[in-house]
Formats: structure tokens, C-alpha cells, sequence
């Protein structure tokens, strides 16, 4: 004879003793001996209940099998167990950070939710999506916004940001030591007998100052003052092109150009190959990032490896362990890159 908690087949849901149906939040009410409004506003996490009361309800609806979902019942106990990650569409190196953000969230018991920010939807907007979702941490992929915007998310939330310094905030920070990458790509270019070399930078975007100013310092380093060039870009396929094209319409091109990054390179690249300049044999490109695209063998791209799996884990674990442990003091945490030689430099042309 079947067991009056069960239903009439194997494998269905098995109900506690007396109800014949699945248990509603009425039936929580009765048990924990509150009205139905009361475990409402429980289990969306809202003033009204003591603690003691809340804890009762919570008992009740484990009692009798209530099933409130993994989310709502860490809203219930005024914690979401979320972390929100802001992420730009267009930037393909933010996007190979995401599987390792996963993959350690989840091992940690935490929930990711993303939130991307495009032309037609800034980053205040992004951000203020994740908040009002109850994220309790943010990971913040290359955040452009002000200092002082970033510095007042941190009295509403955990906030770690990834690819930028942010000195004397209550922010952790997580990054590359852009520096060092530059003065690998310049060391590389020198030693492959190359004087001319330009620099596209990325204008605003995260990273960018810091890799200009060791630019700068590398070609002095290496006596070829005379030599240094800047032009202002962005870190995008459309930055490389416009480059490109203004090298294109001089008199004679650089004997190498050092993108501020995968994507400006990429751009530079296919304006470089569509002209019939051959790459490296007339012009080497250096990128930045080591992004999946870099990889592919029809574009081979000669880059500085940003440790991904590296930051991605070190930003959730910031992320995790501040939410856990509130005496946790914020810190700027700095990973070394390394220069990958690919087929995108060669020596220079005489």
C-alpha cells in the first residue's frame, strides 16, 4: 500500500505527513503560527519579522517541504548569495574572464549574474541593474565610469574591479602589470633590430594610461627618444583601422606599431593585409590581452598574455571573501602578463 505522503508512482514528489498536495505558503503560516502576510514578507527578505520569528517560518517551510528555491531562501535570511558582473559586449578579453568567474562562484555556493553595458546602455545603467537584482558583490570588468561614482558603490555593495587601480578607496582591485607587458613588447621589437615603432593607444579605456607611459619610458630606455610616437585611439577594431589608414596616406611606414590591445591590432592587421603590406615582412604588429581571437592561426598575433583565469579567480575570491568576513581590508593585487611571439613580428626591414 502506498504511503499516504506519496503520490500513486515511483519517482514523484513525496509530501509531509496529512497534506495531499504540494504545501503552500498558507500551510507555512498554520505551522509556524503567523499570519500569511508575515511569511510573505519573510521570504522577500522585508522588515517585520525578529529574527526568532523568521528562523520559525524558515523551520516550518523545511518541516513541511515548502519548496522555496535556493535564491529566495538566502533573500529570506538577508543574504542573495549573488554576485553581479558587469561585463562590455565588445570587448572580447572581458568575455574569456567569464567561465573562470563562474566556475569559481559556483564552487564557492554563489550565484553569478551578468549585466552588460553597450552603446545604447551605459554602465550606470548596467550596474544599477545588478544592484536592484540584490547582488551583494560586484565584479566590475574594466569599469570606465568616475572614480567617485565607483567609490560611492562601495557603501551599497562588495565592489572588486577588475583591469584598473583605484588608490584610497574602499575598493579591491585586481590587474595586470601593464608596464611590464609594454617593456617585454618594446625589449622584443629592439632585439628583432626595429627603432621606429608606434604606439596606438587606447585613449580612455582601462589600461591605456598605464601602457603609454611605459611606452614612453621603454623607447627611452632603449635611447630612441627621437623615435617615439603616439597616436590616440581606443581599444577597438575601428581605432586599428583609423591608424592604419593614417600610416597608410604617410610617406613611409613604421617598421612596427604597438596596438593598445587585441582588437586594435586586429584592425590594424586587416587594413595592413587588404593594401598588400605584408605582415611582418614590411610591418610588425604587437596587440595586447592574448584574447581567444589572437590565437587562431589566420591571424597568429604576436601579444601580451593577461593571465585570465589568474584575475577572474583572484576577483571572486576579493569578492567572497569580503562579503564573508566584513574585517577584510581591500586590496590592489597586481599579476604579472608575459609577451607570446607569434608570426605578427619579424626583424625589421632594412
Amino acid at each position: 500500500m502506498l504511503d499516504d505522503r506519496a503520490t500513486a508512482h515511483d519517482g514523484a514528489e513525496r509530501l509531509p505527513a496529512g497534506l495531499h498536495r504540494r504545501p503552500t505558503m498558507a500551510d507555512v503560516a498554520t505551522r509556524a503560527g503567523v499570519s500569511r502576510t508575515l511569511v510573505s514578507l519573510i521570504f522577500s527578505n522585508k522588515p517585520g519579522a525578529s529574527d526568532e520569528t523568521r528562523e520559525r517560518v524558515l523551520q516550518a517551510a523545511d518541516e513541511l517541504g515548502y519548496r522555496l528555491d535556493r535564491a529566495a531562501r538566502m533573500l529570506a535570511r538577508g543574504r542573495s548569495r549573488t554576485l553581479g558582473v558587469l561585463i562590455d559586449v565588445h570587448q572580447t578579453f572581458q568575455a574569456d574572464l567569464i567561465g573562470t568567474i563562474y566556475a569559481e562562484a559556483e564552487a564557492a555556493g554563489y550565484e553569478v549574474l551578468l549585466s552588460a553595458s553597450a552603446p545604447a546602455r551605459d554602465e550606470h545603467k548596467a550596474i544599477e541593474a545588478l544592484l536592484s537584482h540584490r547582488c551583494e558583490g560586484l565584479i566590475l570588468l574594466g569599469p570606465l565610469s568616475e572614480a567617485d561614482y565607483l567609490r560611492t558603490l562601495a557603501d551599497r555593495a562588495v565592489v572588486t574591479v577588475v583591469g584598473r587601480a583605484l588608490p584610497h578607496t574602499a575598493v579591491d582591485t585586481v590587474r595586470t602589470a601593464d608596464a611590464k607587458g609594454i617593456r617585454q613588447s618594446v625589449d622584443h621589437l629592439v632585439e628583432l633590430g626595429h627603432r621606429d615603432i608606434v604606439h596606438v593607444d587606447g585613449g580612455a579605456d582601462p589600461g591605456s594610461p598605464e601602457r603609454r607611459r611605459a611606452y614612453l619610458a621603454a623607447m627611452r630606455k632603449h635611447d630612441l627618444s627621437d623615435h617615439i610616437r603616439v597616436i590616440p585611439g581606443q581599444h577597438t577594431e575601428d581605432a586599428g583601422v583609423a591608424a592604419a589608414n593614417t600610416l597608410l596616406a604617410e610617406d613611409r611606414l613604421p617598421t612596427a606599431v604597438l596596438a593598445g590591445n587585441d582588437r586594435c591590432a586586429i584592425g590594424l592587421m586587416d587594413v595592413f593585409t587588404r593594401a598588400h603590406v605584408d605582415v611582418p615582412g614590411d610591418i610588425s604588429i604587437v596587440g595586447y590581452d592574448d584574447s581567444h581571437l589572437a590565437q587562431l592561426s589566420r591571424i597568429d598575433l604576436t601579444t601580451v598574455r593577461q593571465d585570465t583565469e589568474g584575475l577572474a579567480r583572484r576577483a571572486v575570491q576579493f569578492a567572497i571573501g569580503r562579503l564573508e568576513d566584513e574585517d577584510l581590508v581591500p586590496q590592489d593585487f597586481v599579476i604579472d602578463p608575459h609577451l607570446v611571439v607569434r608570426g605578427t613580428t619579424g626583424p625589421a626591414r632594412s
